[in-house]
Order: structure tokens, then C-alpha cells, then sequence
């Protein structure tokens, strides 16, 4: 997937525009917030993010762990970590310190390698967000991705989760039907199926935790 263009949207870095030439003041630095699980948020500056972004190797394992389809409608599960909340767990980096410290929502880093470094995240309400318009928390697919803020997709979760058909409806909860479909395309992989096949099981993991309707 190519890098970010430099004309990056609203709220958003090209790669090319953040300052890698050594640390600023905690004031200067734009950060974010990843949110990855306990015991607390992690703040990764900004230029910390774009190196992360423009490294092939980098690149490279994150694309290992994504079942990318020839359609650009499907979505595009991540099949290596998730985390309690259904959302791909991708290390980008393995660093000193906290536990898990370098370790990113997997749809953050694709959003993000797509459309430019988002200039911060996850400090208040109006801050951006990266929404899944689909709906399927370990999709990766950036065409299913957009920003948002908190409350938007909050809005959209409490709408959209009372729909029997909705991924959102999944009796298993966000992290069974990651896991679920995760460990369906590991399986397809394991034993070289195609694209159809592998497509196959993903539909039959997903339809799994459909709950059951009177119609």
C-alpha cells in the first residue's frame, strides 16, 4: 500500500510534513493516545508514529497479518493478536519500558499508513477517532475506515447493534467474532486454500455468533 500523499485531510500528517530530527518539548510534540489495554493508555509522539509508518519492515509484518481479498469492498481481517475489545493488536515496535509499550491498534497504524499521521487522538471528546464503518472491529480494510469523534461512534454503535444482521449484534461479543474469523483464516492459510474457500470460512465463522431470529 502506497505511503500518504502530502495532500493528508483535515487533522492529519503526511509523513513527509513531521519533524523526525530529534526530540522537542512536551508542548511541541503532537501525540496520541493508543489505546491498548491495561493498565493505561501509552502517548506515542507523532514522529514517533511516522517512523513507524515509513518503515518497510514494519510495513511488512503488519501486511503479513492482514487477509487482504482482490475486491476493495470486503473487509480486511487482522489475523495475528486481538485485544479484548476485538480490535487487531499489531506491534510496531519493541520498546523499553511499560509492558506492551509500542503496541498499536492495528487498524491505527493502517488508517494512519493510508492517510497521513492523525495529528492527536484520544485526549478529549472532540478529538478524532478511527470509526469501522463496517462495523467488524479487526478489519483492516482503509476504505472501511474514517475519522470520527468519540461520540459519533458511540452513536453509530448504539444504533446499529440492535440490527440482528449488524457484526455489531454477534453474540460472542467483539472479541469472540475477531478471534473467531482470526483463527478461520489461519486455518484456510495452514492448509493453502484459495481466496473462495478462505472467503468461505470466514462467512461461516461470522455467521456463528448470528443471534437467532423469530423470522
Amino acid at each position: 500500500m502506497p505511503l500518504p500523499p502530502d495532500d493528508a485531510g483535515p487533522g492529519l500528517f503526511p509523513l513527509a510534513a513531521v519533524d523526525r530530527s530529534g526530540p522537542a518539548s512536551a508542548g511541541e510534540r503532537p501525540e496520541q493516545l493508543a489505546l491498548v489495554g491495561e493498565p493505561s493508555p501509552v502517548r506515542i509522539p507523532a514522529a514517533e508514529w511516522a517512523v513507524w509508518l515509513a518503515d518497510p519492515s514494519v510495513q511488512a509484518r503488519y501486511w503479513a497479518k492482514v487477509h487482504r481479498t482482490f475486491s476493495p469492498d470486503d473487509c480486511w481481517f487482522f489475523f495475528g493478536g486481538i485485544s479484548s475489545t476485538g480490535h487487531a493488536s499489531f506491534r510496531a515496535a519493541s520498546l523499553p519500558g511499560r509492558t506492551r509499550r509500542g503496541t498499536v491498534p492495528g487498524h491505527l497504524y493502517g488508517y494512519q499508513l493510508a492517510h497521513g499521521v492523525i495529528a492527536r487522538l484520544g485526549w478529549d471528546t472532540d478529538s478524532p477517532t478511527v470509526c469501522h464503518t463496517c462495523d467488524n472491529h479487526s478489519c483492516q480494510q482503509p476504505r472501511h475506515l474514517r475519522l470520527g469523534t468519540p461520540a459519533e461512534n458511540r452513536h453509530e454503535w448504539l444504533t446499529r447493534r440492535r440490527n440482528p444482521s449488524s457484526p455489531l449484534a454477534d453474540l460472542r461479543g467483539p472479541a469472540g467474532r475477531s478471534r473467531a474469523i482470526s483463527a478461520a483464516i489461519r486455518t484456510g492459510r495452514a492448509l493453502g486454500e484459495s481466496e473462495e474457500e478462505i472467503s468461505h470460512r470466514i462467512t461461516i465463522a461470522a455467521a456463528a455468533g448470528k443471534p437467532l431470529s423469530l423470522w
